[in-house]
């Protein structure tokens, strides 16, 4: 599915910067049009979008970060349909859509909009926006039906669809549309991304009628070739060799334990390798992800870990040699259920990258990887209302969040989520019929270091009307790695029914039916920490306690620090000579 290379044209680098802080307003645009115009809360609150301007070839131009794996989920597709409407078959005004995982999507929630850009006569650009939403149909609401036996199972699949041919709306698509999805306000939503695709159309026509089609087509294939040589040039001063890890998924959705990824990275002079030869590739499990998110993951863990000044365009992916082979769990056999995969094991291809490479860039080494299982969707009928209402716990919440050299790490969400905005209590509980009780750091939860890990949350909703819960966690046997004598993050656990027959999430999905006033807690875990704990500033430990980040007891067991005073009286101070002789018996080898 790669798109074909043409020689890089000569352009003025003033020129070419014009035009490419061009194409990335515009995409901001976009993305801001969505934001601003869509009405359900996972598309107008989170930020869970991402726009992106490709060539007439299906190359990536420039980019709107919200959600970084998105910046190549958002790409295959379109190339699939410049492939499958021909030269002849895309026409000005059109607007297409496309979710299939099948394809070069993600998962199905993940809704591509785009649109030609014709200058001319000619074809020349692609305006895309990269949507998730509420529910895409299927056997189970909120689009994550992690127990579909198969992709036809999941819900609706839309490989490439015109929903506007020359500037007409197809009434019959779009009511297809909405008859297969439960989401009342889906269209609404899906309108609000083809007006933002329709917006990057205006404004790219304008940029083409001010500079002409050459000099941008000129801008774009130098920056292309400028990421491509900063990325080269970055690989090219790590050191060459084999670099091999193995990372775990607790469990697939059906309780197959021990989701397997094996990565291997090859750094020759220039050269990058990412190969995942090895994975699990068990035909029993549930737990796929698809290529194109594979691949988003890829990029968006190496983007974090390099120089941020490279653009993140077609010349930064051209220069990874990925290898993913068909049939294991990041490169599913055709028909298989991504639903959860999306989520697991597709996050821990960037821990699996960043542990690879941990003796390599041991400094920049952080997973930008979270440990959820999947969103814990909530459904029911709303008091209110009489309506369906659909609950993706999009909360804002603390957790999973690794230190790196130099930076503990802090109290929200790691890059993964990109710009992604989690709705706030007050908001939430406008919508949905719930009580937001607690949202509270863990102490202790963030993994020990020189650099201590980000703490997790203690997150209670209560829930004012019967509802289902659709129950699926990992993060327990295998949480948070540390990174260079860092210790992991705390586990997750999920309570359900708080308040009534407490019981705990487990190893596979679940369905739960909970009452009004019962609630779900979910102690979300703790990021890993960075470098050795005997190493941390005796007196940021100290800060530490006094914050209740970490106990006491910690303070002690894991970092050696020996304290005197009173927490409560709030008269602590570190003893300088016995924590340095506590911590040298510890360097020996010695408890105390």
């Amino acid at each position: 599915m790669a798109c074909p290379r043409r020689r890089p044209a000569a352009a003025d680098p003033v020129t070419a910067e014009v035009v490419l802080g061009a194409l990335e307003t515009i995409a901001y645009e976009m993305a801001t049009h969505v934001s601003l115009t869509a009405t359900t809360p996972i598309l107008n609150q989170s930020n869970e979008r991402n726009a992106t301007i490709l060539d007439a070839s299906g190359a990536l131009a420039a980019l709107s970060v919200g959600i970084p794996q998105f910046m190549l989920s958002s790409t295959l597709p379109i190339r699939f349909a410049l492939g499958f409407f021909g030269p002849d078959g895309l026409f000005d005004g059109d607007v297409l859509v496309a979710n299939d995982p099948y394809h070069g999507g993600g998962h199905l929630p993940d809704y591509n909009v785009f649109a030609p850009v014709f200058h001319d006569g000619e074809l020349v650009l692609i305006a895309s926006i990269q949507c998730h939403h509420a529910d895409t149909g299927g056997g189970m609401p909120g689009g994550y039906n992690a127990d579909a036996p198969d992709i036809w199972a999941e819900g609706l699949r839309l490989p490439a669809l015109k929903i506007l041919e020359r500037g007409v709306e197809r009434r019959d698509v779009s009511y297809f549309l909405q008859t297969n999805t439960r989401t009342p306000t889906f269209l609404g939503d899906l309108r609000a991304q083809v007006g933002a695709a329709e917006l990057g159309v205006k404004r790219l026509k304008e940029v083409l009628a001010a500079h002409g089609t050459a000099t941008v087509r000129g801008a774009i294939d130098a920056t292309i070739a400028l990421a491509s040589r900063g990325f080269r040039a970055e690989v090219a001063r790590w050191p060459d060799g084999v670099y091999v890890s193995d990372v775990y998924v607790d469990h697939d959705p059906q309780g197959h334990p021990d989701i397997h990824l094996h990565c291997t990275v090859t750094i020759r002079g220039e050269r990058l390798t990412i190969d995942f030869t090895g994975s699990d590739a068990r035909p029993e499990i549930q737990a796929y992800s698809s290529f194109g998110n594979t691949r988003g993951y890829v990029v968006a863990q190496l983007a974090s870990m390099m120089d941020p000044t490279i653009p993140k365009n077609e010349g930064f992916f051209r220069a990874i040699e990925l290898i993913v082979p068909e049939g294991c769990c990041l490169n599913p056999p055709p028909g298989r259920s991504v639903a959860a995969g999306t989520h697991h094991p597709g996050t821990e291809v960037g821990e699996a990258i960043a542990l690879a490479l941990a003796g390599v860039i041991t400094e920049r080494c952080c997973p930008q990887i979270y440990k959820i299982g999947m969103p814990t969707v909530i459904f029911g009928t709303h008091p209110r209302t009489g309506g369906l209402f659909i609950d993706n716990s999009a909360d804002t919440i603390a957790a999973h969040c690794n230190a790196v050299r130099g930076c503990d790490g802090w109290g929200s969400m790691n890059a993964s989520f990109g710009n992604l905005i989690r709705a706030t209590a007050e908001i939430n509980e406008s919508i949905f019929p719930q009580r937001q009780l607690a949202r509270d750091f863990i102490t202790d939860s963030g993994g020990a270091g020189e650099y201590r890990g980000g703490l997790g949350t203690l997150y209670r909703k209560q829930l004012l009307a019967p509802a289902r819960v659709y129950a699926y966690v990992v993060g327990r046997k295998y949480p948070m790695p540390g990174v260079a004598g860092g210790r992991p993050g705390s586990p997750n656990r999920l309570e359900l029914r708080v308040g009534g027959p407490r019981e705990d999430a487990g190893e596979r999905t679940r369905l739960v039916a909970h009452e009004a006033g019962e609630a779900i807690a979910y102690h979300y875990g703790g990021g890993g920490g960075w470098g050795d704990p005997l190493a941390r500033d005796p007196a940021r430990v100290l800060d530490d306690v006094l914050d209740e980040y970490v106990s006491l007891e910690s303070a002690r067991d894991d970092y050696g620090v020996v304290l005197t005073g009173s927490l409560a009286e709030v008269t602590l101070a570190v003893d300088g000579p016995a924590t340095a002789a506590l911590r040298a018996r510890r360097r020996a080898g010695g408890t105390g």
